[in-house]
Parts: C-alpha cells; sequence; structure tokens
C-alpha cells in the first residue's frame, strides 16, 4: 500500500511507521561519538605531550591543531563528493580504518616533525569519517523527522566535546601519555567497528542525475548560504573551546572550566527533544532567532564574568543557544539540496564551519593578546549578533519569497 500523507497542523502520516531509533542509527550515533571522543582528548592533552615529552613551544602547540583542521577542511568536501558517487559503506570503513590507523601510530611518534605528519594524515580520516557519518545519519533519519533525528545525532558529539576533554585530562594527570594514546586506540577501534557493522540501505526510486562537474562536485550552492552562516556562528564558537580554560584561570576560577563545559551540554541534552520536534513542526525561523538571541546574550554574560556563578550561568545560556542552532542549520543545509546531494551537503556545511571555527580561533586569539579575554568575549558575541542578518538575508528571505510565490500561484 502507498504512504499517505496529511498536511494538518504541519504534521505527516504514514501508513507504514518510520522508526527513529533503529539498530543502523544507534551504531552510527555511537561511532560518531567515539570518533568524536578521540578527537577531543587529542585536542587537549597534545599541548601538554608537546610541551612536556617533545618540548615544544606556543607555536608547535598551534600547528598541531593547525595541520590538522587544514588537512580535514580540503577533505571533507572531497568526503562529500565519494559519498554522493560511490558506495557509502566502503567510504565509511575506508574513513575509519585510516582515523584508527593514526591513532594507533601515535606511541610510535617521538619528534615533532613525525607529529606533525601524523596529524595531517589523521586530519584527513577525521575530516572524511565525520563527514561520512553524518551523511549516513541524515540517510538514515525519515524524511518527516529529519529536524529531531540530526538534532538527537549532534547531541552525540556534544556528549563527547564534554567527556572527552575530563577523560583527557584526568588519564594525563594520573597516568603516562602512553595509557592516553592507548585509550584513543580503543575508542578508534570502536568507532571503526560500528561503522563496519552498518547496514546502510540503497535508496530507491531515487532518480539517476548527472554528476555534478567542477567545483560544483565538491560543494554543494544549495547548501552554502547556511553554510556561510553557520561559519559565523562557529568563529565566535571557537573561542569558547580554545580559550575558556585559559580565561577561567585568567579570571582564578580554573577549576570550573571543566564544570562550564559539562553546564553547556547539559543544557544541550535537556532542550534537544524539544527543538528537534519543534524545528519538524514549525520550521527552523522558530529556533534560530532565539538560539542567536541566547547565543548572543551568553557570550555577552560570559564577558562580564567575574565570579564563578555568572560563569557557569552562561554556560547553560550559551548551551541553550546553541544546542537550538547547531543541528537546526546542519538539517537546513540538507533540507536546501537534491536528494541525492546530501554527502556533498553535509560536506560542505562542515567545510565552512570548521574554517570559521579555525578563523575564529587564530583572530580572536591575537585580540585577546592585544587587549584582554573580556574584551574578547563581547567582540565574539556582536559576531554572533551578525548571524541573525546573514541567516535572514541568505535563508530566511529567500525562503519566504518561495512560499509566497507559490502561495500566489
Amino acid at each position: 500500500m502507498r504512504t499517505t500523507t496529511s498536511k494538518n497542523r504541519g504534521t505527516i502520516l504514514t501508513n507504514t511507521e518510520q522508526k527513529l531509533w533503529n539498530r543502523n542509527f544507534v551504531a552510527v550515533c555511537f561511532s560518531s561519538f567515539f570518533l568524536f571522543m578521540t578527537f577531543y582528548i587529542l585536542a587537549v592533552t597534545l599541548p601538554i605531550y608537546v610541551m612536556d615529552t617533545l618540548q615544544g613551544g606556543k607555536q608547535q602547540i598551534g600547528l598541531v591543531t593547525t595541520v590538522f583542521i587544514i588537512a580535514a577542511v580540503i577533505f571533507r568536501p572531497l568526503a562529500g563528493k565519494w559519498l554522493d558517487d560511490f558506495d557509502k559503506k566502503k567510504i565509511i570503513i575506508v574513513s575509519l580504518v585510516i582515523f584508527m590507523l593514526c591513532s594507533a601510530a601515535y606511541t610510535l611518534v617521538h619528534s615533532l616533525s613525525a607529529l606533525l605528519l601524523l596529524r595531517f594524515i589523521h586530519g584527513i580520516g577525521f575530516g572524511m569519517a565525520s563527514t561520512a557519518t553524518g551523511a549516513v545519519a541524515v540517510d538514515l533519519v525519515p524524511d518527516e523527522r529529519k529536524g529531531e533525528g540530526i538534532g538527537y545525532f549532534s547531541l552525540f558529539m556534544s556528549l563527547a566535546m564534554v567527556i572527552g576533554p575530563t577523560v583527557g585530562l584526568t588519564v594525563m594527570d594520573h597516568f603516562s601519555s602512553g595509557v592516553m594514546f592507548i585509550l584513543c586506540l580503543v575508542f578508534a577501534l570502536i568507532a571503526c567497528f560500528l561503522g563496519v557493522s552498518l547496514n546502510i540501505p540503497k535508496k530507491s526510486g531515487m532518480p539517476k542525475t548527472p554528476s555534478a562537474k567542477g567545483w560544483k562536485s565538491l560543494i554543494e550552492p544549495g547548501a552554502v548560504p547556511i553554510a556561510l552562516a553557520g561559519s559565523i556562528l562557529a568563529f565566535s564558537y571557537g573561542a569558547i573551546t580554545t580559550f575558556i580554560s585559559v580565561y577561567a584561570k585568567d579570571m582564578g576560577i580554573g577549576p570550573m572550566a571543566s564544570y562550564f563545559f559539562m553546564v553547556f551540554a547539559a543544557m544541550i541534552v535537556i532542550s534537544r527533544p524539544f527543538t528537534g520536534k519543534m524545528f519538524d513542526r514549525k520550521g527552523p525561523n522558530v529556533l534560530v532567532y532565539p538560539g542567536i538571541l541566547l547565543f548572543t546574550a551568553g557570550m555577552i554574560l560570559l564577558s562580564l564574568a567575574h565570579t564563578s556563578s555568572v560563569f557557569l550561568a552562561a554556560g547553560a545560556v550559551i548551551g541553550l543557544g546553541f544546542g537550538a542552532l547547531l543541528p537546526s542549520f546542519q538539517t537546513i543545509a540538507v533540507q536546501s539540496s537534491p536528494g541525492h546531494r546530501r554527502g556533498a551537503a553535509t560536506g560542505t556545511y562542515f567545510t565552512l564551519f570548521d574554517s570559521g571555527y579555525g578563523l575564529g580561533s587564530y583572530m580572536l586569539g591575537i585580540l585577546a593578546a592585544r587587549t584582554n579575554y573580556h574584551t574578547m568575549y563581547f567582540i565574539a558575541a556582536l559576531v554572533v549578533a551578525c548571524t541573525a542578518i546573514l541567516y535572514y538575508s541568505l535563508h530566511h528571505r529567500k525562503t519566504s519569497k518561495n512560499s509566497q510565490g507559490v502561495t500566489t500561484a
């Protein structure tokens, strides 16, 4: 029997109920979780390893992060194209194997030059694997539950962002860097095993379309507008992950940095079930504008913080805003693109997001060095506010005109 739909009150009813939490969706969510766990553990512990073991300086610490991000940004659009053109299962397995092998190689590195080479190759594996898991997750989510499904998928990344640094720093405090590298290998192995176990369904009834040529084969044009807005958001977000621990230490409340991320994640976890369903029922605008307002207000509050209570309150407000914005933007990127280009759309979105993140970390760091962290976070708040203008100009106004044109017709 054919699936019947009803658009009363914006809901879609189907004769055949499509489950969100099936075995494959759970597997890809946890594969992504352990992938990002490894990423965040290394992000916070490698600076310590470079300084204490390899006797490197601040410039070398920056290079260890920079080469990784550069490799990821280069290979994200390539991975997006490969996902659309070839077998997704093979792409996800190859990328996770590269990531796993690189995770195993850290125990063999004993010089800075070797570490930089490894970080570049590891960045290739991460860029491919994170794009592949995201694209596969999008395919596994029923069309009428895209906002909810992508919201839950990104929740696993958010949890890794909080748990990873805590686990990494705890292991480094009580054990050696070798134990930390072995732990990363174990997590990478789990991510790879879960990726191999995936049963990715073939899309039936998908019209055969000619492959895009030139730059359009790597970048999905439909995803670019919202990806640009996402890059501005990521520009300021980079100041949180990169400098929050230094900022807390500068204020004399260093131990509160880990609690900041716990509060940040708690707000995302609490709000995610509601925000995803709201996106599917009422559209993105009802989440995006309040999300930008909350993110901006939280960053301003963070710039004014001098006590632990204000510092943690800022983390809660930022978590509510960011938790509404990140999955909403990613869902818009997918929905604004043709169905057969979801891999390219995912790669395009995260390519620009990562670029904004890396650029923001670098430029806001220069600003902090010339002024102070309070000023830096206030400027970052103003940048977040500009996201509203960009979102309205590049997406909201365009979709409003299209809907009016359909109504008139």
